[in-house]
């Protein structure tokens, strides 16, 4: 087991990419504190983790708010008192083209997408240094590192990621401290699912709209391929890896 012993946040872990890495790093061996604005999601992502023998709790929790921060890092200490891991996955899809933005846009983009990452490793790094190692995974996306039409909010929030995990590691790195940013592609969870709905486009036609053109393997990846490659950055295996950008894009920025 990949992450035996280790205890994990892994937080918008109520779907998606979090869902599937916060299954997946259990069935490795961890420990995982599952946190997702959302209690019923995750609440039943940790109703699936038992079910498969693993340990794992639940915690409500809005990121963007930094008191969570502290109550996420309080609540993994109290249940496991340690904290190796954190997966910073929360996140929302506020995309607007830069004529349509306005100020409650951009506060809640980068409220939750960039200071709740910052919120959560603050008080991640205060147990993480007390125990002289860590591993932060931060997700940020391809568009972070290319444009994409109609998502200029989501876009700078994403770009923002990649800049602070580097930073991040900098700082870090004397504490033994790793941080790594994952950019997924465009990957097929629920958050998606609403993409097609606000765009009025079957999936289907979404790939040979916005994919296939791009995307060598030409179709949308799968949450359970990014969470394989979180768990690589996040374990041990990755031990010399730090400041690094890993993207899982399907070739799609290539």
């Amino acid at each position: 087991m990949r992450l035996k012993d280790k205890v994990a946040v892994v937080t918008g872990a109520g779907a998606g990419i979090g869902e599937a890495t916060a299954i997946r790093f259990a069935q490795e061996g961890a420990r995982v504190l599952a946190v997702d604005i959302d209690r019923k999601s995750v609440e039943r992502v940790v109703g699936k983790i038992a079910a498969g023998s693993g340990q794992a709790a639940a915690l409500e929790a809005d990121v963007a708010i930094e008191e969570n921060g502290k109550l996420i890092a309080d609540r993994c200490m109290e249940l496991w008192s340690r904290y190796d891991i954190l997966v910073n996955n929360a996140a929302v899809f506020r995309h607007r083209r830069v004529e349509d933005a306005v100020q409650d846009d951009w506060e809640r983009v980068m409220s939750v997408n960039v200071m709740g990452t910052s919120f959560c490793s603050k008080y991640a790094v205060e147990a993480m240094k007390r125990q002289g190692s860590g591993s932060i995974v931060n997700i940020a996306s391809i568009n972070g590192l290319i444009a994409m039409a109609d998502w200029m909010t989501y876009n700078a929030s994403k770009a923002a990621i990649v800049e602070i995990s580097k930073s991040m590691s900098l700082d870090l790195g004397p504490f033994n401290i790793r941080v790594n940013c994952i950019c997924p592609g465009v990957t097929w969870t629920p958050a998606l699912d609403r993409v097609f709905e606000e765009y009025k486009v079957e999936p289907e036609q979404a790939v040979q709209d916005f994919i296939a053109h791009r995307c060598h393997i030409k179709r949308f990846g799968r949450p359970e391929e990014i969470a394989a490659a979180i768990l690589f950055a996040a374990s041990d295996e990755a031990s010399y890896m730090t400041g690094a950008t890993l993207v899982v894009d399907g070739g799609y920025s290539a």
